[in-house]
């Protein structure tokens, strides 16, 4: 009979004493430490942990957002793809969580929604930064953070600067040698169709091999609204399954006011040129 396996023959080293390890690298007696419910339910575990990890890909599509917004501002969007197909995909990763929350049932969801008290995804102050930093800009989303100045302070910070949308179309200007209308680049208001930005990302489509860049750019933007859509949804599906129509634990309408974000398109003339080709 063989002896067990040492991995210590191979050379890996065993002590950690005076090292760092991959728990110290990691923090992860912080993170680890962190899931603590509030109940005695069995299924609160699964709630926090589901939230504590999506603020954790959230911070890192921030990350991403950031570097992807610096680049195409500075003429570099093509070294931006990478990181604009990577925040889709973070996007997917968000989207396959909700399948792990669906296992909860009502039932489950009530042993331990109390304990919630009024708090709510509502109130993540990094899921408002990404809208934000995506051209969503509505202040009045700002109060519920008031009672965190250095929150509310990244969301004013973020308002003073362009979206990424913005960079986007300044972009598509020097590209097409056009101006737009400085209504177009709005920073406290939700981004709005206009007719000069389609009719110039349709001139772009109509001749892809002649504005390639800016026709790859409007693409990795494509593709990125489409998985965010698609987290909404799954967002608005997995709350009706678990609590139907009743008002959020924030105070807000619920699945009603999950609905009406369902409406909302970040790049709209991105997809209502599709049907000018």
């Amino acid at each position: 009979m063989s002896d067990p396996y040492d991995p210590a023959r191979d050379g890996a080293k065993m002590s950690f004493a005076k090292d760092m390890s991959y728990g110290d690298y990691l923090g992860m007696d912080a993170i680890l430490g962190a899931s603590k419910p509030l109940s005695n339910a069995h299924d609160e575990m699964l709630f926090i942990i589901q939230h504590q990890t999506s603020e954790l890909w959230m911070r890192l599509i921030l990350h991403e957002m950031n570097a992807a917004r610096a680049l195409v501002s500075q003429g570099q969007a093509d070294q931006a793809f990478k990181m604009l197909a990577r925040i889709a995909r973070i996007f997917e990763q968000l989207n396959n969580a909700w399948d792990v929350l669906r296992t909860m049932t009502p039932s489950d969801y009530t042993t331990f929604r109390e304990a919630l008290g009024a708090s709510s995804g509502f109130q993540s102050h990094q899921y408002r930064l990404i809208e934000f930093m995506l051209g969503n800009r509505n202040p009045s989303m700002m109060k519920v953070h008031e009672h965190r100045p250095e929150h509310q302070k990244m969301l004013l910070d973020e308002l003073a600067q362009p979206s990424l949308y913005h960079v986007a179309l300044r972009a598509l200007e020097q590209g097409l040698d056009v101006r737009f209308d400085d209504g177009v680049y709005r920073m406290d208001a939700p981004h709005t169709s206009s007719d000069a930005v389609t009719e110039a990302w349709t001139r772009v489509y109509r001749d892809p091999q002649q504005y390639w860049s800016l026709y790859e750019l409007a693409e990795k933007l494509v593709d990125l609204e489409d998985y965010f859509r698609r987290w909404r949804f799954n967002h608005v599906t997995t709350v009706e399954r678990v609590i139907g129509f009743k008002r959020g634990t924030g105070g807000t309408s619920g699945v009603k006011y999950l609905r009406r974000m369902l409406d909302v398109e970040l790049f709209p003339e991105l997809w209502n040129l599709r049907g000018a080709l």
